[in-house]
């Protein structure tokens, strides 16, 4: 196990989180394999299993924290709460990160940017984030905040 994250790692965590979104809304004509998942996205990436995951995602308004896996869930693939529409089925064809800066404290980190979401058409959707890590006992990253936006408009 690292004593402390690294720059690597962070970057590695991201391009997965990317990847697994990717994966997600490939499989949105096909419910249960698009739910299996998302939630081994969920499993592998949060630490909804270890510690309070603070989470506030994009596109919700009315319910705006998803303070549980399951919350989580319907939020990326539609499910108890109203308002989502399955974000991660978009589908979308790449994520990429752009850190604006980390802060790294042992073995907990916050990164925060922009990410884009290619659509099918190739267009980016640029989004703020800001996302927390902690390394757990088998040396994983696991996000504990994830708090993302779409940039203010005037």
């Amino acid at each position: 196990m690292t004593e402390e994250i690294t720059e690597k790692q962070i970057a590695a965590a991201q391009k997965a989180w990317g990847n697994g979104i990717v994966k997600i809304g490939k499989l949105k004509d096909n419910s249960a394999a698009a739910n299996m998942a998302a939630l081994e996205h969920l499993d592998n990436l949060y630490a909804y299993d270890t510690v309070k995951v603070l989470f506030k995602p994009t596109k919700a308004a009315d319910i705006q924290f998803r303070d549980t896996k399951d919350k989580a869930l319907s939020y990326f693939v539609t499910g108890e709460i109203p308002e989502d529409t399955g974000f991660a089925l978009q589908p979308w064809t790449n994520v990429r990160f752009e850190n604006h800066a980390t802060s790294i404290h042992g073995k907990t980190a916050i990164a925060m940017g922009n990410y884009y979401f290619t659509t099918t058409a190739g267009d980016e959707v640029k989004v703020e984030y800001s996302f927390g890590y902690l390394c757990d006992e088998d040396g994983n990253l696991k996000i504990f905040l994830h708090h993302s936006s779409l940039p203010y408009s005037k």
